[in-house]
């Protein structure tokens, strides 16, 4: 691969069902790549966490893949309520997802810290009211 490729996924936030899709196909295509996959794991794992997170608390969003042969960047953004308390919000363990989202198995407080473990960078942008956007970054070498 010599040059940058980037994909761009709408996160659907009505449906838990096809959350996950688009971290499935970066999957697929890193592969495809030859991408090595330990870091296949660490930027689906990253991604799958911030795709369920859109869908839970921001009705959904997007999702851009920026690959390069140096670093692929994760960018999900969305217009969703924001976070009030980043810090707060990146204590593993702490959620606001509802009690009908936790029944499903989802909201265990684990999104945000294991979007963090699984990358290199993380940059959280957000506004109460308006919503967040989030960039990762996972070194290839």
């Amino acid at each position: 691969m010599d040059e940058a490729l980037n994909f761009h996924y709408d996160v659907d936030g009505e449906n838990f069902t096809s959350a996950g899709n688009a971290s499935v196909q970066v999957k697929r295509k890193l592969r495809q790549l030859g991408f090595p996959p330990e870091l296949i794991k660490r930027v689906s794992i990253a991604m799958y966490e911030g795709e369920i997170n859109m869908v839970i608390h921001a009705n959904g969003g997007k999702a851009d893949v920026l690959v390069t042969p140096e670093v692929i960047t994760i960018v999900l953004a969305d217009e969703g309520p924001g976070i009030a308390d980043v810090a707060l919000a990146m204590r593993e363990g702490y959620s606001t997802a509802p009690d009908n989202v936790r029944s499903l198995g989802f909201g265990a407080g684990m999104g945000l810290p294991n979007m963090k473990r699984y990358t290199d960078s993380m940059d959280i942008q957000t506004k109460v009211g308006v919503g967040t956007t989030i960039t990762m970054t996972v070194r290839v070498s």
